[in-house]
């Protein structure tokens, strides 16, 4: 074997780990943003459980946009305030989101696909009815490297009795 060749081997090499190297790094970042997404949705849930508005508030990028079903679209901090606090006097949830998707898109962007689950009890009566919902949450990375909601909306996935 040559010395050219083994210094052509030893670069190829020395090349081939730092492409490694490098990918590994942005998989690993991709990871750890999938996983402070994932934890964003669990603190998600539990304010929902919680009826905790300031909670739920503190999760949402500046001028989020929550679309509820059946509602207009709630831009900003004090329109969504106004909505959850509305919604919480109405109704107490017990559910639990099943996380079905989360993608990393780049550009500080990223959206989440969930499903959830439990019941809802009306306040006024008492009742409590099952609740299944399909959510899309479409998130935007802050300059301090938190993950924040910056749209979400959801429909039920229980027909309406006739």
């Amino acid at each position: 074997m040559t010395k050219t060749g083994n210094i052509r081997r030893a670069g190829a090499l020395i090349f081939g780990l730092g492409m490694a190297a490098a990918l590994n790094t942005v998989q690993a970042g991709a990871h750890t943003d999938r996983e402070r997404i994932v934890a964003v949705l669990k603190t998600y849930e539990r304010a929902l459980n919680a009826n905790d508005v300031p909670g739920v508030l503190k999760l949402y990028a500046p001028g989020g946009v929550f679309m509820p079903q059946y509602s207009p679209s709630q831009v900003g901090a004090k329109a969504i305030r106004r909505a959850y606090t509305g919604v919480f006097k109405a109704i107490d949830l017990d559910i639990a989101f099943d996380i079905i998707e989360v993608r990393v898109l780049g550009n500080g962007w990223a959206f989440a696909r969930t499903n959830s689950s439990g019941t809802v009890t009306i306040l006024a009566t008492g009742a409590r009815l099952p609740e299944r919902n399909q959510e899309l949450f479409v998130l935007q990375k802050q300059k301090n490297g938190a993950w924040k909601i910056a749209r979400y909306a959801f429909s039920s996935t229980a027909r309406p009795k006739k």
